[in-house]
């Protein structure tokens, strides 16, 4: 079965992981007060191999999208399919391939795990415990990720710093000692309005959902929209009662988000 990193999994050369904290330092203190383009340029220019984007299609990852195909960046950028996704993210992924001349790299779960998993808990048994539901985002996503990620040296991901608590001292880039990687966050410092109103502004594809009030998308049985007032993730795993739900792609073996400490560097709308 498929799980997230454990403790000897992790980087554990302290000179790797010091220059990871190095890196990722200097990146947050050169391209803190730039704008995306600037840091998206500068982030990939000083990778020491390849950079990937993993996208999930949300109006984040949209945005990235945009800003990756209209300078040719040599990005690789990826998806993974869990096989359990609403059918407008597929829509979605059709239509953003054709609008930016792009292939965009799927992964998958490997069927084995997947068909052991149900057999185990049932086809909807991550309803009925977090034990379930963790094992099953593992195996849909937190492994496919591995593979995905594999020989990288930059991850580029959407998140932003207001989606939730959790993520609220995330920084533009930090190193990622379990992946042995440089994580960055090029939208960081942005909200998710202006993130919308660029999309509007720049003929941006989105997902029809948003307007339905399904802010953050994950797979179709684990979402739901969100009330007025609720939290942008707290339609994600709404059943199980924790302010910080991650699925795993973001964290580490404690469940917390991943992250080696670094020189603190202030980022700048």
């Amino acid at each position: 079965m498929a799980t997230s990193p454990g403790p000897d999994e992790i980087t554990t050369d302290v000179q790797s992981i010091d220059t990871l904290a190095h890196r990722s330092a200097a990146l947050n203190t050169a391209f803190g007060a730039a704008d995306v383009a600037q840091r998206l340029a500068g982030i990939v220019a000083g990778a020491a191999g390849p950079v990937v984007f993993t996208t999930s299609f949300g109006l984040e990852d949209q945005v990235l999208t945009h800003f990756i195909a209209a300078a040719k960046l040599p990005v690789t950028v990826a998806t993974l399919d869990t096989g359990r996704l609403f059918p407008e993210v597929y829509a979605l992924w059709q239509e953003t391939e054709e609008r930016y001349g792009i292939l965009i790299r799927p992964y998958y779960p490997r069927h084995d795990a997947v068909e052991l998993h149900v057999r185990q808990n049932g086809i909807n048994g991550f309803y009925g415990s977090r034990e379930a539901r963790k094992s099953c985002c593992d195996i849909r996503k937190v492994e496919p990720l591995g593979r995905a990620l594999a020989g990288a040296d930059v991850w580029l991901t959407g998140l932003r710093a207001d989606q939730s608590a959790a993520r609220g001292d995330v920084q533009l880039t930090e190193a990622d000692p379990a992946r042995g990687l440089v994580k960055a966050s090029p939208l960081i410092d942005w909200t998710r309005e202006r993130a919308l109103a660029f999309a509007e502004a720049n003929g941006v594809p989105i997902n029809p959902l948003h307007a339905r009030g399904f802010v953050s998308i994950g797979c179709q049985p684990c979402t739901r929209a969100i009330r007025p007032g609720e939290p942008e993730r707290a339609g994600r795993w709404w059943w199980e009662d924790d302010a910080a739900k991650e699925c795993g792609l973001h964290v580490g073996p404690d469940g917390k988000l991943a992250r080696a400490q670094s020189a603190p560097a202030q980022v700048h709308a």
